[in-house]
Order: C-alpha cells, then sequence, then structure tokens
C-alpha cells in the first residue's frame, strides 16, 4: 500500500490504539486520532511532531457516531475502540454487560465501518480491525468479551470478500498480551473469586497472572507490526502483533 492520505484510528487515547496513531503518523500518514476525551490525547500532536508526523485529536464516542464528519482521503481505518467489563461466571454476568459490551466492540464497530467505506471506495485503503488472540482458546469467564471479538473476526471475514471488489482490503489484527492499562486493570476486574462455586478457578487464573504479565508485548512493537500488516498488499487476513 502507498503511504498518502489519512488514517482515522479509534480508541486512540491509550495503548494499541495511542501507538498506533503514533506509527502511522511516523510512516507518513496524516492521522485522525479519535477518543472519546479528547483531553486524553492532549501531548498526541506534540508527540507526534517530534518524529515529523501530523496528528489531529477528535472526539468521537463509537456508540454515538451520529455528529462525526468522516475525514476526506481517507485511506485506512484502524477500528480500535473497545471496553472490558468485570470477568464474571456466565451465569453471573448481567445483561446489561452483554449489551453495553456489543454495543462499543461490535455496534460501534459497524457503525463507524459502515460510514467510512463510502470514503475508503473512493481511492482504496484498509480497514484493520482489532479483535484479540483469546477467541482462540477456552478463557473461563471472559464470555462477552470474546463473543463480542469474536463477532468482529466474522464480521471481517465477510467484508474481506465483499469489498474486495473495490480495491478496500481487510485487516485483523489478534493481539496476545500487550504492555497496556487496560491489561494491567483487569486484575482487578476477576470479580469471579467472588463467586463461591468459581472461586478456584478464578483464584488459578488470578495466580497465573504474574506469567502473563512476563510474556506482555510493548504497545510500540505491537504498533509497529498491526502497521506493517496494514501496508501489506499480499497479506493474509489474520495477523498477531506479540
Amino acid at each position: 500500500m502507498q503511504i498518502e492520505g489519512t488514517a482515522l484510528v479509534t480508541g486512540a487515547s491509550r495503548g494499541i490504539g495511542r501507538a498506533t496513531a503514533l506509527e502511522l503518523a511516523a510512516r507518513g500518514f496524516e492521522v485522525v486520532a479519535t477518543m472519546r476525551d479528547p483531553g486524553a490525547g492532549a501531548t498526541l500532536a506534540d508527540e507526534a511532531a517530534g518524529d515529523g508526523g501530523r496528528i489531529r485529536v477528535e472526539r468521537l464516542d463509537v456508540t454515538d457516531v451520529a455528529k462525526f464528519e468522516m475525514p476526506d482521503r481517507l485511506r485506512v481505518l484502524v477500528n480500535n475502540a473497545g471496553v472490558e467489563r468485570p470477568h464474571l461466571p456466565f451465569e453471573s454476568t448481567p445483561i446489561e454487560h452483554w449489551r453495553e459490551m456489543f454495543d462499543t466492540n461490535v455496534f460501534g464497530l459497524v457503525e463507524v465501518t459502515k460510514r467510512a467505506i463510502p470514503r475508503l471506495r473512493e481511492r482504496g485503503g484498509v480497514i484493520c480491525n482489532v479483535t484479540s488472540s483469546s477467541i482462540l482458546a477456552p478463557v473461563p469467564f471472559y464470555a462477552t468479551y470474546r463473543s463480542s471479538k469474536a463477532a468482529v473476526s466474522a464480521i471481517s471475514e465477510t467484508l474481506r470478500s465483499e469489498l474486495a471488489p473495490f480495491g478496500i482490503r481487510l485487516v485483523e489484527i489478534m493481539p496476545g498480551p500487550i504492555d497496556t492499562d487496560m491489561l494491567a486493570n483487569s486484575e482487578h476486574e476477576m470479580q469471579a473469586v467472588d463467586d463461591e462455586p468459581y472461586r478456584p478457578m478464578a483464584e488459578q487464573m488470578i495466580a497465573g497472572r504474574g506469567v502473563v504479565r512476563d510474556m506482555t508485548t510493548p504497545a510500540p512493537d505491537a504498533a509497529r507490526a498491526i502497521v506493517n500488516a496494514i501496508l501489506d498488499d499480499d497479506g493474509p487476513l489474520r495477523y498477531g502483533c506479540d
């Protein structure tokens, strides 16, 4: 893929999204970094400028996209925005958690992507959906998160063939453990330990978190792998980044 035009990144306030926005800017794209609270990206433009890049921060809540204007010359969309909620046994998970997870991780992505496709069709480009390697392995207490990411994976498969005639390529990134604050905070979200029948299993998972933490990939390294995948015109649908 030729490096030109604009790249839009959702969920760019921290972690993979922030690092990917900076990496895209360093490679030469004009980047629109979106987030619910633009104040969280107050230093992004200066950070990018230090490497000769250009980033503009804009507010976007993917669950409320009605007033958001897609940028001109759009060539890349990185759907990274997502939420994670307390990890509970399936039978104890409130339906509200399911709705909130799918509203952001699935329906928000759908709304943003639908709005981006007409712009991408003008010049061709790439849609990059960030899912999770956790959908490949059974992980207790992650039913809401894993199923939302699996839905995005299925969407990616369909759009890969549906949009190919228009010069729009789909890339799915399946990160493993990445050194981000979401991973750090997830230890505190293991509320299954308070559910008596599941306590032994939850305690075992918490005890293993140290091993997972030792295997994490720094977010900038993951971002480089993501941008390499975006630029790989002959690559597969799915990539890891760790």
